[in-house]
C-alpha cells in the first residue's frame, strides 16, 4: 500500500483513451488511485464506422454494459463475420464467419471430414454447415436462447457501431466512475532523472504529475515515441497499403450482419452498416495507387449517396519496439496500427487493457512485469500480422503490379508453416491460444484458394455413407435454425433501434 499508484494519466481520448479510462474507472472504482484523461477537441481522432469481432464482449462484461443501450446509443448493428470480395481471383467471394463450423466428430474439427467429403463432391458448400454464415446471406439475427444441443444455443457475434458516439458514450460512464477529464494539449513533458515521466504541462501553462502514464494520442506517440524514444517496427514489406480513403454514405436497404471488405486493384474497401449510414473506406497502398485514383474508386463503390467529404489518412503498419517503458504505457494507434481487414484494432486496445490488469504496477514498475507484458503484446501483434498477412499472398490475382508484389513477396516463417502444414493434410495448430482459431485459418485458407493436398488419414475410421448422412443431418439442422432466425432489422427493431439522428 505504500507504493500504490496515487494517480494516472491518460493521454488522449478516442476508442482506446475511453475504453482505457471505462475500464479503470469501472475496476478501480474511485478508491484506489486517480484516474485523469487529458485530451483536446482541437485534435481529431481516426474514428469511422467501427467494426468488431466477438472478443468485445470480454470489455464488455468487464464493464457491465447494457448491449441495448449501447447499441441504441451508437447506431449499431450485428455482426456475423466478414465477407471478402475478389480476394482470391476477381468474381471469388467468401465469408469469415463467426462461431461453429458444422460440429465436431470423433475427436476431430467437423471440416476435416467436409474436406474429404468436398474432394468425393458430397458435401454442399462450406456456408451450408456454418449457420452464421447462412445467416450472412439472408440477412437474419437473433442471440442465443437456450435450445439444446441446437446452434442457436451457441451464436457469436460481435457489432459494428460508430466510433465517435462510441467513445462518447464510454466518456459518460467513464466519468460517472470518477475518471477526471482535463481538456488541453501538451506542450511539454518533464522527465526525472532516471527517465521516467513526472508530469505533462499543458498549452494554458497548468503542469499535471502522475505515477503512471497511458499513451493513447494516437499515431504520434506523444509520450512512447517523441518522448521515450522507443522505436517503431515497419511492416510495409508485408502489408503494403499505407493509407486510406474514408467517407459514409447513406443506407440502401435493411443492414447485411456482415462486414464487407472487397479487394480492388492497390487494396481493398471496407462497408460498415450502421442504423444510421454506412461506413466506406478504401485501404491502399500509396506506392501502386495515387489517392485521387483511390478516391474514385470508393465513390463509384458506394452502397448509397455520399454523406461527407472523402478524407484521406496515411499510416505505417506495424508497432513500438516497445509498448511498455519505464512508467508508460501506449495503447491503441500509440502502440502500433494493422489495417481493419480483420476488425482487431479495439481487440488490441482491450487485450492491452486486460494484459494491464494481470501485470498492473506499484510505483516500483518491476521490470520483469513489464518485460513479459511486451513479450505478450508482441506475440498478439505478430500473430495478428501474419493472419493479414495470409489474406494477401495467398492470391491467384495477378492483374495489377500490387497483386503481383504482395503474391510473390517473402513472408514470415510462421506463416509459411500454418500453410504448408494446411496444403499437406488440412491440419491447423493454434500455437500458445493465438487471437485466431483454428477455424478461422480455416476459412481463411480455403476462401483464398489454399487446398490441402490430402486429408486427415483419421476421417477414413468414419464410413462414407454413415459420414454422408451426417453431413446431411448438419445441413438440415443448419437450415431449421436459419429459418427460426428473424431477419437483422426485426431484431433491431425489437430490441436496439436507435433514435434517428437528422
Amino acid at each position: 500500500m505504500i507504493n500504490k499508484l496515487k494517480k494516472i494519466i491518460i493521454l488522449g481520448g478516442g476508442s482506446a483513451g475511453w475504453m482505457t479510462a471505462a475500464a479503470l474507472g469501472k475496476v478501480l472504482k474511485d478508491q484506489y488511485c486517480q484516474i485523469q484523461l487529458i485530451e483536446s477537441d482541437r485534435i481529431g481522432t481516426v474514428g469511422v464506422g467501427e467494426a468488431t469481432i466477438p472478443q468485445i464482449m470480454l470489455f464488455n462484461e468487464l464493464i457491465g454494459l447494457d448491449e441495448n443501450a449501447f447499441m441504441r446509443r451508437t447506431q449499431a448493428t450485428f455482426k456475423l463475420g466478414i465477407q471478402f470480395v475478389d480476394w482470391h481471383q476477381i468474381g471469388s467471394s467468401y465469408i469469415h464467419a463467426f462461431g461453429d463450423v458444422g460440429k465436431n466428430m470423433e475427436g476431430l474439427q467437423f471440416y476435416h471430414y467436409w474436406l474429404k467429403m468436398r474432394a468425393l463432391d458430397r458435401a454442399a458448400p462450406l456456408d451450408e454447415y456454418t449457420l452464421t454464415s447462412l445467416a450472412c446471406h439472408e440477412k437474419r439475427f437473433m442471440r442465443s436462447i437456450a435450445a439444446g444441443n441446437s446452434p442457436l444455443s451457441n451464436i457469436a457475434y460481435a457489432f459494428h457501431f460508430d466510433a465517435g458516439l462510441f467513445a462518447a458514450y464510454l466518456r459518460e460512464l467513464a466519468e460517472n466512475w470518477g475518471v477526471q477529464r482535463t481538456e488541453g494539449e501538451v506542450l511539454s513533458v518533464q522527465q526525472r532523472a532516471d527517465g521516467f515521466i513526472h508530469a505533462l504541462q499543458l498549452a494554458d501553462g497548468s503542469v499535471h504529475e502522475a505515477d503512471f502514464f497511458i499513451d493513447c494520442s494516437g499515431f504520434q506517440g506523444v509520450l512512447i515515441e517523441q518522448t521515450l524514444k522507443t522505436g517503431y517496427e515497419d511492416w510495409r514489406h508485408w502489408l503494403p497499403c499505407d493509407s486510406a480513403i474514408a467517407v459514409p454514405c447513406a443506407s440502401a436497404g435493411e443492414p447485411w450482419p456482415f462486414t464487407r471488405a472487397k479487394a480492388h486493384t492497390a487494396g481493398w474497401q471496407w462497408r460498415i452498416p450502421l442504423q444510421h449510414r454506412i461506413g466506406n473506406g478504401h485501404v491502399f497502398s500509396s506506392k501502386f495507387m495515387s489517392a485521387d485514383e483511390a478516391t474514385a474508386i470508393l465513390l463509384q463503390n458506394l452502397d448509397g449517396a455520399p454523406l461527407a467529404e472523402p478524407r484521406q489518412i496515411r499510416f505505417t503498419t506495424g508497432k513500438r519496439k516497445q509498448f511498455w517503458q519505464k512508467n508508460c504505457l501506449a495503447i491503441g494507434l500509440a502502440a502500433g496500427f494493422m489495417e481493419p481487414l480483420e476488425s482487431t484494432s479495439l481487440h488490441l486496445i482491450q487485450a492491452a487493457i486486460s494484459k494491464l490488469f494481470s501485470f498492473f504496477p506499484d510505483r516500483d514498475f518491476a521490470q520483469s512485469d513489464i518485460d513479459e507484458f511486451n513479450r505478450q503484446m508482441h506475440f498478439e501483434y505478430d500473430s495478428i500480422r501474419d493472419f493479414l498477412i495470409l489474406h494477401y499472398h495467398a492470391t491467384a490475382r495477378r492483374d495489377s503490379a500490387f497483386w503481383r508484389y504482395c503474391s510473390s513477396m517473402p513472408i514470415p516463417d510462421a506463416l509459411t508453416q500454418k500453410i504448408t502444414q494446411f496444403r499437406d493434410h488440412g491440419r491447423i495448430f493454434r500455437f500458445n491460444n493465438e487471437m485466431f482459431s483454428d477455424l478461422s485459418w480455416f476459412e481463411v485458407m480455403l476462401g483464398q484458394g489454399i487446398t490441402p493436398a490430402r486429408y486427415h488419414p483419421l476421417v477414413d475410421a468414419f464410413p462414407e455413407d454413415a459420414l454422408d448422412k451426417r453431413l446431411q443431418g448438419i445441413r438440415q439442422v443448419i437450415r431449421s435454425a436459419v429459418d427460426y432466425m428473424p431477419s437483422h432489422q426485426a431484431f433491431i427493431n425489437q430490441h436496439c433501434k436507435a433514435d434517428k439522428i437528422y
